[in-house]
């Protein structure tokens, strides 16, 4: 758990949860900083949408959801909790620790 009481996971774990299934990937980072490089295969929903955005999204899916250091990610993940999503993690440390290559 990390700041807003919310589960986290490393961003080795969440390349080892892209190689082994499709969870959903949320980048709730703003459209310029996402168009400046995401993960591959990350949805870009940000902060300031997140509410709009909630219910079209599948409360049990597994959610992860990553931003530039994990803070906005960690507030979101606790947005989606607060909204009955039962497997919502922030990924800590963000796109700034993510170790594979960043699509543009």
């Amino acid at each position: 758990m990390f700041g807003f009481g919310v589960k986290t996971i490393t961003v080795e774990q969440l390349a080892d949860r892209l190689k082994a299934g499709r969870p959903v990937l949320l980048d709730v980072r703003e459209p310029s900083e996402f168009a400046s490089g995401h993960v591959r295969g990350a949805r870009n929903v940000p902060m300031s949408r997140l509410a709009a955005e909630v219910s079209r999204l599948d409360p049990d899916a597994e959610t992860l959801i990553i931003c530039q250091s994990g803070h906005r990610s960690a507030a979101a993940a606790k947005q989606l909790k607060r909204a009955g999503f039962t497997d919502a993690h922030s990924v800590k440390g963000g796109t700034g620790a993510w170790q594979g290559k960043l699509k543009r």
